[in-house]
């Protein structure tokens, strides 16, 4: 009996290291954790080796314990009423900042599973695709009398591609009304092969979009290529050179999802799968829904734009009124979100103080309105310039080229370079200041009191050891810490 245990819960930590390591390569590092019951006689367990529950544990009890007799008997009562030998979907356990995915089924008797939400996530609808196949892996895993070989946590570690593909297979379905006949993993991968291949040099920026052959006669073609000459998605060097053609414009290239049959400068329609490549980097949709981004030729979760929340959480904070707080983190926003688009560095600095610092640099004479629709552009542009920008409580920036100074503090990061630490040193001399550091490589830093926000995190590796699943009740009386 112990050795059938340690070999299911040997199963259930492979599942959920090949989960966590797969979606922290599709978006940033992430947690994972799964309350189950296997069988309708078992209790209902909790497995949450890096804590992602925790805060959450009043919901919880809420849901499963406090009408636990009742809660169980509806899991009975759907899986008695669906065909056996699947799972079926439950209803998600909504809790903030988290995504997840719940089953039940005459094989298992339910799981549910749960991530965490990055708020810069393009679409939780592959990432959900992803918990559902950790929950059909389990069911087929968990009762298995086989070797465990960890096979299940390979398949999540690399499910990426399949995840996108099983969301645009089922959004396309849902659009058309019928099952779409364009098979998408090959296009995913064409995506990323078009989107490493340079000419003359550079990598691609133009609008591709698949359609299925059938409703390709509702489309409006500035231009078509002779079927003979039409290239194969195969032929990347040659799709790579006709985006030339819609480079920088409204036209785009359509294919039937085997071939490049035209160009059009029609809207993508709604049930296609379209392609933006801009260069370093491009954008998955379904018609006008943003499914996933893509860039080194791999897919992620990123919309590419930081969302900045630690910043909107300090301005709501501070004594600034509502209206105040928001305009100024949309300002800031404008003024990050160009830094990141043009890959440079900056630093800006939000001087919430009543008396404004006086900082050494280029001193505005008079301060430049940022409310000013007309001074945003020049805003931008100033942040180009080495040093940091000094933005005011009053929405106006004093200067410009501002060096930051200050006494070496014992946290600074020698790996992130001088902007980043003069800002720690800085921020952590001055009350009332907000700093915020642009990398070129786009990674964007909150700093308040000498603390970056935005790098605090709970995840750890839960490698090199086997963390054990243990009874709901048992984690919700505090025995688990």
């Amino acid at each position: 009996m112990k050795d059938k245990h340690t070999s299911r819960n040997l199963c259930l930590s492979n599942i959920l290291n090949g989960l966590a390591e797969g979606l922290s390569k599709f978006s940033n590092p992430s947690r994972v954790a799964v309350i189950y019951q296997p069988t309708v006689r078992d209790p209902l367990q909790i497995f949450d080796p890096q804590n992602i529950l925790k805060g959450h544990e009043s919901r919880i009890k809420e849901v499963y314990l406090e009408d636990y007799p009742g809660w169980k008997q509806s899991i009975v009562n759907r899986i008695e009423n669906q065909t056996k030998g699947f799972l079926i979907p439950v209803d998600e356990l909504s809790l903030a900042g988290l995504i997840s995915y719940g089953t039940c089924g005459e094989s298992f008797f339910y799981q549910m599973w749960l991530t965490d939400h990055h708020p810069d996530i393009c679409s939780v609808e592959p990432t959900r695709k992803w918990l559902e196949h950790a929950a059909w892996l389990l069911s087929a895993d968990y009762f298995s009398d086989r070797v465990i070989i960890n096979s299940s946590g390979y398949v999540l570690k690399n499910y990426s591609l399949q995840a996108i593909a099983d969301h645009v297979i089922d959004r396309k379905d849902q659009l058309q009304f019928c099952t779409s006949t364009m098979l998408i993993p090959p296009i995913l991968n064409t995506v990323l092969d078009i989107s490493k291949t340079r000419e003359e040099g550079e990598l691609p920026k133009g609008d591709l979009f698949f359609i299925d052959p059938d409703t390709v006669k509702h489309i409006s073609f500035l231009t078509r290529i002779q079927r003979h000459e039409q290239p194969v998605l195969t032929s990347v060097k040659h799709i790579r050179k006709l985006l030339l053609a819609v480079e920088d414009s409204n036209r785009k290239l359509v294919s039937d999802g085997c071939t490049i049959i035209g160009i059009s400068d029609m809207p993508v329609p709604e049930h296609a799968v379209s392609a933006q490549f801009k260069g370093d980097h491009g954008f998955l949709k379904i018609g006008s829904e943003l499914v996933c981004s893509f860039c080194d030729g791999n897919f992620h979760s990123s919309t590419r734009r930081a969302k900045m929340v630690e910043l909107e959480e300090l301005l709501l904070d501070s004594d600034l009124s509502t209206e105040n707080s928001t305009v100024l983190f949309q300002i800031i926003s404008e003024l990050v979100h160009h830094a990141e688009m043009n890959r440079h560095g900056s630093t800006l600095v939000i001087d919430l103080n009543e008396t404004p610092l006086k900082l050494t640099g280029h001193v505005l004479d008079p301060p430049l309105n940022l409310l000013d629709p007309n001074h945003i552009d020049l805003a931008c542009s100033l942040t180009k310039i080495d040093g940091a920008v000094h933005i005011t409580r009053n929405l106006f920036i004093n200067g410009f080229a501002c060096l930051l100074d200050g006494k070496t503090t014992n946290w600074e990061n020698l790996a992130r370079g001088a902007r980043y630490n003069s800002a720690l040193r800085f921020s952590c001399e001055h009350d009332n200041v907000i700093v915020v550091v642009v990398s070129a490589d786009r990674p964007v830093s909150i700093i308040y009191c000498g603390i970056e926000m935005s790098a605090y995190s709970v995840w750890k590796p839960i490698h090199g050891y086997m963390p054990v699943p243990v009874p709901l009740k048992t984690y919700l009386n505090g025995v688990i810490k």
